[in-house]
């Protein structure tokens, strides 16, 4: 069985919203899966002067923090984060800066690896957050696999990113759209069958 880790940061849910997306549509796959939140850094001030960011917190308190060794245990790893003037989270990067023992021992070589994101408007990041994601992967010795326009789904107007999938969340005031979720659970799969490919060609070697 292929194992998936998907791992992310949302502070008011567009994240939280695609992340459950992938871990659903992995299993469906016929992979096991693990949502993980990684740790929040920001202080409780900030937190309370956002009510939507409040209320994710508190309704999220339940889903495990992502640890290093869901990493290691993972085949597929899912990396989301919402955009912070063009950059991942700092959130989800302070996780990416603990996986230094686990790089140095080759334990993140040849695991399939993909990302996706949220933005604040259509124009507002989605594609250079999901690139510096990426080159987390490319030190990793990954392999980077991104939904490309390989299914109908990619094509859809709220869609049409070949790097990974994302929602424009309105500075916080909409949802990702069904073709968002829908783009999301198509990356998953196709993260979890090629995966699959790769097990079985080394199988067979």
């Amino acid at each position: 069985m292929t194992n998936v880790a998907v791992i992310y940061y949302s502070s008011t849910g567009q994240v939280h919203e695609l992340a459950v997306a992938a871990a659903e549509a992995a299993e469906k796959a016929g992979a096991a899966a693990r949502l993980r939140r990684v740790a929040e850094l920001a202080p409780e001030e900030a937190i309370r002067s956002n009510p939507e960011w409040a209320a994710h917190r508190d309704a999220t308190r339940d889903v495990e923090e992502a640890r290093l060794e869901d990493l290691e245990w993972a085949d597929v790893v899912l990396l989301g984060s919402p955009t912070r003037y063009g950059l991942p989270a700092a959130q989800i990067k302070q996780f990416i800066d603990t996986t230094g023992g686990l790089w140095a021992q080759g334990k993140l070589a040849g695991k399939v690896a993909s990302s996706f994101t949220s933005t604040s408007t259509v124009h507002g990041g989605q594609e250079s957050t999901i690139l510096a994601l990426n080159n987390t992967f490319y030190h990793w010795g990954a392999i980077i696999v991104p939904p490309g326009y390989a299914d109908p789904v990619q094509f859809a107007p709220t869609n049409g990113n070949p790097y990974g999938a994302g929602s424009v969340s309105a500075n916080g005031t909409a949802r990702p759209t069904e073709d968002n979720l829908a783009a999301i659970r198509f990356q998953a799969t196709r993260c979890v069958q090629i995966a699959a490919a790769l097990r079985r060609g080394a199988d067979a070697a």
